[in-house]
């Protein structure tokens, strides 16, 4: 006896919705669940110094994060050496550092953001990201610096002063301009950062 042939018939547009719907859903939930939830301290857009986009510090969420005031005429300028040498050994470990020009301290960051992005790049190789130079003390405080200053009690009193940021944004550590990029104290701190999770 021959057999019938195979029916196919077709699927209704109501199921094909349901299950895209079904199939995005999953996507959005397991993106989610990769993507570490940004700390209150990160949640702020600054300027990229190289050319004054907004950037969220958002993207930096999960990860230690090392600030640092800069400036381009300091007895401290060097440290950008040790600091772009720090990024790139501990980078894929998850550790960035971000650096914001200041002229808070005397007038030692005159220039303009394409100056001192040239600055760094031409003398230092700088690839650590940097943004746009703000003020780090006072009443004009850039909002960030202010909340810098106020979780870890203490406010920048020169050039290179240091911020060590946990990876849920809830801890900082400061530490003075006297603190090289490559300090025990400092570099002990890093590695417990990094290692919690």
């Amino acid at each position: 006896m021959p057999k019938s042939p195979l029916v196919v018939r077709p699927v209704h547009p109501v199921y094909r919705l349901v299950v895209a719907g079904l199939l995005m859903g999953l996507g959005l939930a397991q993106a989610n669940a990769q993507a570490p939830t940004c700390p209150a301290l990160l949640d702020r857009s600054v300027p990229r110094l190289q050319d004054e986009q907004p950037q969220s510090l958002c993207q930096y969420a999960g990860k230690v994060v090392l600030v640092v005031n800069t400036a381009s005429q300091c007895g401290f300028t060097p440290q950008y050496k040790g600091l772009e040498a720090l990024y790139e050994r501990l980078r894929g470990e998850g550790l960035v550092v971000l650096g914001f020009p200041s002229n808070d301290f005397g007038g030692q960051e005159p220039g303009s953001a394409s100056e001192i992005a040239a600055f760094c790049e031409n003398q230092f190789a700088v690839k650590f990201p940097m943004f746009s130079k703000v003020t780090v003390k006072g009443a004009k405080a850039h909002p960030f610096y202010a909340e810098l200053a106020k979780r870890s009690g203490k406010t920048p009193l020169w050039n290179f002063h240091k911020y060590l940021v946990s990876r849920d944004g809830q801890t900082v550590h400061s530490y003075t301009s006297l603190t090289d990029p490559d300090d025990t104290a400092l570099m002990r701190d890093v590695r417990a950062m990094l290692s919690a999770r």
